[in-house]
């Protein structure tokens, strides 16, 4: 009854053999592997972006930072949900990496709405030399929240963005996800929705440990690669990484990982509704349920295993998160518990 993260779950035997696979023999280094130029030709198919350019790193921190660092100016503002992963859970790696400033923008349930993002586009930059200046735009799917942004509400923050000629990135640890959840391509919910980069993930759904970066726009690449380069995150033995990627890429796997813990987070939530929690708003595979006081001790003495947040007096809430190796008997034994 683990639900604590996707992230602590294991890696799928896919990957795995793949990594195995990959420790046979020997080949080039430093992303010159063969797998690679395979991991390039399966995103540029799936992404229907025959020109966009893909870079490997190992963690979402890294993906995310050097993104920020290759499209946002030290001088400038990145524009981002208040509790966005860059935000909170990152350590200030974006801002070290960039020298840039994110700009915090506020929003119910996760989402930056086109009221909030439009107010503080327009009042950032307006001290002229004194004050920094519009950078970018960054947003999460799946939130942080665990709430969906669909393609077209995507393509509505962006249009805003890019009226002031802003870059977009898309910080995607659980595209995979967002992309089930909605039913949306990859191509719709990015860049065909104004989005010019991607941090694609990997580890939450499924790999040992790999990220992707897919450039959209070409001509960033040079400088993307010289900042992982610098920035010490150019592993010599890339095989491992593209290995991973390319069987996670390869025959829907990843669809099929993010449908599967989807499909236990639907499961678990309407468990819980059924059974008296609420639980707002949850289409993919994390939520945040609220419940009477007292049940955070039954639930965790009967071996459950998850974060538990803040709630108002008398209740508890807490942070569940389905992940592509939870089974329908792990949803059960926890809802038996609760």
């Amino acid at each position: 009854m683990r639900f604590a993260s996707d992230n602590t779950s294991g890696a799928a035997p896919e990957i795995m053999a793949a990594i195995l696979k990959a420790n046979e023999g020997y080949e080039r280094s430093y992303g010159a592997d063969a797998a690679m130029d395979r991991v390039t030709a399966l995103v540029r198919d799936i992404f229907e972006a025959p020109q966009a350019e893909v870079r490997l790193v190992a963690t979402g921190t890294a993906a995310n930072a050097l993104v920020i660092a290759t499209h946002c100016p030290p001088w400038g503002g990145v524009f981002c949900h208040s509790h966005a992963h860059a935000a909170e859970d990152e350590c200030g790696a974006p801002e070290f990496y960039s020298g840039a400033k994110l700009v915090l923008v506020p929003g119910e349930r996760g989402k930056i709405t086109s009221e909030t993002l439009g107010q503080a586009l327009a009042t950032t930059g307006e001290s002229g030399v004194h004050g920094v200046q519009r950078g970018m735009l960054s947003l999460t799917n799946v939130t942080e929240a665990g709430t969906v942004y669909t393609p077209a509400e995507i393509a509505a923050l962006t249009a805003l963005a890019k009226a002031y000629n802003l870059p977009c990135h898309l910080d995607g640890a659980r595209f995979a996800n967002a992309l089930v959840a909605t039913g949306a391509s990859p191509a719709e919910m990015t860049w065909k929705a104004g989005i010019d980069v991607l941090s694609l993930g990997g580890t939450k759904n499924g790999c040992l440990g790999v990220e992707g970066v897919v450039l959209f726009d070409p001509a960033r690449a040079w400088e993307l690669e010289l900042r992982r380069k610098r920035g010490g995150h150019l592993f010599s033995k890339h095989r491992f990484l593209s290995a991973q990627m390319e069987a996670y890429l390869t025959g829907s796997l990843w669809l099929r990982l993010a449908a599967q813990a989807n499909a236990m987070g639907q499961r678990l939530a309407a468990g819980l509704r059924e059974r008296q929690a609420s639980v707002p708003e949850a289409p993919a595979n994390m939520m945040f349920p609220e419940w009477a006081a007292g049940t955070h001790d039954r639930l965790e003495a009967a071996g459950a295993v998850y974060y538990r947040f803040p709630a108002p007096e008398g209740r508890e809430r807490a942070r569940l998160v389905a992940s592509w190796s939870t089974t329908e008997a792990d949803v059960d034994r926890f809802l038996d518990a609760f």
